[in-house]
């Protein structure tokens, strides 16, 4: 059997049905200390850009809104070898790829893979930071639904939230609401879009939990469960990535895309996540 076989069937029956009842799982020690060291050394050097507004370090979108939201980073992958290890991380890709419920999660001809990372982004949230509760599984988009059919599951899109530090009460932390993306009615606590904006938290939400982690731990989750944050109140930095991963077949979520040196030195699993897309065919005459 394959290494890309081997990984995808990485799901115990425990894990499955714990996703399938709660929406999430918790994978303690997923990244080694040399890994969680490399990823704070990358967070280091983007916060001391000081960038105001929206700017770019190297190939690495660095926003500092000024919200609660704090300093949010997007193409992370971009940021060097280690961000490219997390691509097709083994403690949750092939949990990423059975949750996702790929049709051919062995068929991996070098170009196309069974999955598609849509957006990496990471954020940097001192004191006051939190996010607001979103989603749920009465939204029912198909990019974010959970989805459990003939024995398979068919999720939209699966969330790995990696931690770089340790993420415990007054720190911040990933809320959830267990069970949550199989509702059918939306949380009366809900935070409309159009309040993003605002100063909101999930503090106080009825039914929501936080999720504390320890430095290298990782929160996997359907995108379907309600969840945002606590606000932090510890002095210090709360510092999380997330990578998406969706079906081969999703597009973009933002503008963005990876740079031409970043395919190059993939490899040809880790850029088919990145850039699922193979050559094109075009008619007679038309250049791609």
């Amino acid at each position: 059997m394959n290494e890309h076989v081997a990984q995808v069937r990485a799901c115990s029956d425990m894990e499955e049905y714990l996703f399938d009842l709660n929406g999430y799982l918790i994978l303690r020690n997923a990244l080694t200390p040399a890994q969680v060291a490399a990823c704070n050394h990358t967070y280091d050097e983007l916060d001391a850009a000081n960038v105001e507004g929206r700017g770019w370090h190297g190939n690495v979108v660095v926003h500092n809104s000024g919200r609660q939201e704090g300093l949010i980073f997007q193409q992370l992958y971009e940021a060097g070898p280690v961000w490219e290890e997390l691509l097709d991380h083994p403690s949750w890709y092939g949990k990423a790829i059975h949750f996702i419920g790929t049709d051919d999660p062995e068929n991996f001809d070098g170009h196309h893979g069974p999955a598609f990372i849509d957006e990496c982004f990471g954020t940097i949230r001192g004191p006051g930071g939190a996010q607001r509760l979103h989603s749920g599984g009465h939204v029912g988009t198909i990019r974010t639904q959970f989805r459990y059919h003939a024995g398979k599951f068919h999720c939209g899109q699966i969330n790995v939230l990696m931690a770089f530090n340790d993420i415990g009460p007054g720190d911040g932390a990933t809320m959830v609401i267990p069970g949550s993306h199989k509702s059918n009615i939306r949380h009366p606590q809900t935070v409309a879009m159009e309040k993003r904006g605002e100063e909101v938290s999930v503090d106080g939400v009825e039914g929501a939990i936080e999720c504390h982690l320890k430095a290298g731990d990782a929160l996997l989750f359907v995108d379907a469960i309600a969840h945002g944050s606590a606000r932090r109140t510890n002095p210090g930095q709360r510092r999380i990535a997330v990578y998406r991963y969706g079906p081969s077949w999703g597009h973009f979520r933002l503008p963005y895309r990876p740079s031409p040196e970043l395919l190059e030195r993939l490899t040809p699993r880790r850029r088919s996540l990145v850039y699922p897309h193979g050559k094109e065919v075009l008619p007679p005459g038309r250049a791609a």
